[in-house]
């Protein structure tokens, strides 16, 4: 009897340790930190590690070293991943150099999770300092080609300090390693003992307290390799069942060991069922694998209520696992909505920096469009985990290329405000010289000359400007000041200019009236007499000057053609006479022409000059203008006049010859 109820305690063992529950574990990334270089407007940016979907497997799953050994455990003890250690807020450098030197300092054992937390945060909060401070030094109107980065007295003692921790987490790493092989070598131990006393009911009756001993120090024995640990189970639980099926206990011992069991595993499933209202996902999880482990070391029920009780830890262990895998698939979706955003802002940023920019405004505008971008890229979670670092270099690599190109385009724009400025200053030193002359003709088309040129020469920085054209126009004023000054003795003379210019007018409107060839002969005379009479008061010239042109305008429309032909007849006429009293009187005459002319030619360029400056920047009255364009008319009517006379000698020449 003993030994068929071993044979049916034996095969119910082995049913429901193949029911065992399977964990389920994360795969957990390492973390990264983006530290781009600064640009002219242009921000750096922190990234952080994303979360991947669970992978289900029979065994805990161990982690592999990445940058610096990590400790290996099956999933049930490991510690919360991403989310969990981000419940920990550092608001400052100096908290989180305070933890930092805890960890390296203290007796506390640093997790992984943790140190990835601190190195994470210091960054965020170191990049975001050098930002604010970049941006308030271009806001105060600093040249972005002189900005340059301070060293950060944090980040150094930050290194130095999580150079140590990383030393005491490869020592623990090592440690922790040798530990679990000798925690290997004591469970092998204890199967090979239990082993030994399942070679008869005899053995093991006899061996019982030893066994519950050895079971004992078996819980004790927390981590081993990942590799052996379901083997190292499997064997474990094969001979544990193996000595209670020879194990000659009488029913009432054996019903006391199952009922025990029951109520361990009774709370176990109140305790995983419980789990469905944590609000914290993976925490739950984390917790659900450490329920699992207790399962497992928690030895047989009565047969008939085994399948009853998995059925209820595995419904239990269901739930939390569903709950957990959802997790990871909002995750996923969220993280392809964030790469496809991040890919739209790409896009957008290497339009614009496509664009072509032709002065310093589009540079301008085209930054903020770019700084307001990379402001919406913060507000951007992760994408996933193998587009993230991908598609941050795409964003990087089109913001680097037009701060690039607009650093360069202010650097030549720099090196030709300094080419002008060197040009104005010139200018400057020539007006300072001029400023106390008292040759008040020659010197004030020197100076209207120069103003003119200062006109021509492209931009300077503004306040450099301002200050320039100060002193270029304080210059001119005084020359202009000391003229006006000087010329207050005229006026009188002005008075009398004006009822001279009146008389003319008199007789100029009466000629109007008149008919006859000799008309043309007395207007030009009373013209010629106007234009022999100096300046009239400044407020009457405008009226005088429209006065004497409406008249002069019916009576003198074409007078200055008809007048010029006759002369050049006249002068022709005269010709041959010359050259009856010899050949030098005609080279003289000729001689005399050419001065003439290029005279003329002289004077119709300065006043044309004149009139440039005048259209470009004068707010006086038209009238001024006017006269002068008629003045300008009648010298290249004078000028033309002349070049035929010279021509009709030079026909002369060719003739004797």
């Amino acid at each position: 009897m003993d030994s068929q109820e071993n044979v049916l305690n034996n095969e119910a063992q082995l049913e429901e340790t193949n029911q065992q529950p399977v964990a389920e574990e994360v795969v957990k990334q390492e973390e990264y930190v983006v530290n781009p270089e600064p640009a002219a407007e242009e921000q750096s940016a922190t990234e952080e590690p994303v979360a991947e979907e669970p992978v289900v497997e029979e065994a805990a799953v161990e982690e592999e070293p990445a940058e610096e050994p990590q400790e290996e455990e099956p999933a049930a003890e490991e510690e919360p991943s991403e989310e969990t250690a981000s419940k920990k807020v550092y608001a400052t450098k100096k908290e989180v150099i305070e933890r930092i030197k805890e960890l390296a300092h203290g007796d506390e054992s640093p997790t992984k999770e943790e140190v990835d937390l601190l190195k994470t945060t210091f960054y965020k909060l170191h990049f975001a300092e050098r930002e604010a401070a970049q941006k308030a030094y271009l806001d105060a109107g600093g040249d972005p080609e002189k900005y340059t980065i301070l060293p950060d007295e944090d980040e150094e003692v930050f290194k130095a300090e999580m150079g140590v921790v990383k030393e005491k987490r490869a020592k623990m790493f090592l440690e922790q390693e040798a530990e679990k092989q000798e925690n290997l070598k004591k469970k092998l131990d204890i199967i090979e003992k239990i082993k030994g006393m399942v070679t008869s009911p005899e053995e093991a009756n006899k061996n019982y307290q030893e066994f519950k001993k050895l079971q004992q120090e078996w819980k004790e024995i927390r981590l081993v390799p990942a590799e052996k640990a379901n083997e190292l189970w499997r064997n474990y639980q094969l001979y544990v069942e193996q000595f209670y099926d020879l194990l000659k206990l009488n029913s009432e011992a054996r019903e006391y060991d199952f009922k025990k069991n029951l109520e361990i595993k009774n709370r176990l499933c109140e305790a995983a069922e419980k789990l469905a209202d944590e609000p914290d996902v993976i925490s739950a999880f984390h917790q659900l694998q450490k329920l699992h482990q207790e399962y497992r070391e928690t030895g047989p029920v009565a047969k008939d209520l085994r399948e009853e009780i998995w059925t209820r830890f595995k419904a239990a262990s269901t739930v939390i696992n569903k709950k957990h895998q959802q997790h990871f698939d909002n995750l996923r979706s969220k993280e392809e909505e964030n790469l496809a955003r991040k890919t739209e802002l790409c896009e957008k940023v290497e339009a614009i920096a496509k664009e072509e920019n032709k002065g310093a405004g589009d540079w301008e505008r085209h930054t903020k469009q770019i700084i307001d971008l990379q402001a919406e890229w913060k507000t951007i979670g992760f994408a996933p985990q193998k587009m993230n670092v991908k598609i941050f270099e795409r964003f990087r690599a089109a913001c680097d290329d037009f701060f690039g190109r607009k650093a360069e385009f202010f650097k030549d724009m720099k090196a030709k405000f300094a080419e002008n400025a060197d040009k104005k200053r010139a200018l400057i030193e020539q007006a300072k010289a001029l400023q106390d002359s008292t040759e008040w003709k020659s010197t004030s088309d020197k100076l209207i000359a120069l103003q003119k040129e200062w006109k021509t020469i492209g931009m300077v920085p503004k306040r450099l400007g301002d200050q320039l054209w100060n002193e270029f126009l304080t210059a001119c004023n005084k020359f202009f000041e000391a003229r006006n000054a000087a010329n207050q003795g005229t006026r009188t003379a002005e008075r009398d200019n004006l009822q001279k210019k009146r008389d003319i007018i008199t007789q100029l409107k009466a000629l109007a009236e008149e008919a006859g060839e000799n008309v043309q002969e007395k207007v030009q005379q009373l013209v010629d007499d106007y234009q022999g009479i100096g300046h009239v008061p400044f407020k009457e010239k405008d009226k005088i000057y429209k006065e004497y042109h409406e008249v002069l305008d019916k009576l003198y429309k074409e007078l200055n053609i008809s007048t010029a032909r006759r002369r050049l007849d006249n002068f022709k006429s005269n010709i041959k006479s010359m050259a009856e009293r010899g050949g030098d009187i005609l080279d003289n005459e000729r001689a005399r022409l050419m001065r003439r002319y290029e005279g003329l030619k002289q004077e119709i360029q300065t006043y044309e000059n004149n009139l440039g400056f005048l259209n470009a920047s004068s707010k006086k009255g038209n009238s001024l203008i006017d006269e002068m364009n008629r003045k300008v008319q009648k010298l290249k009517d004078d000028c033309e006049l002349v070049r035929q006379k010279i021509k009709a000698i030079d026909a002369e020449n060719a003739e004797e010859s």
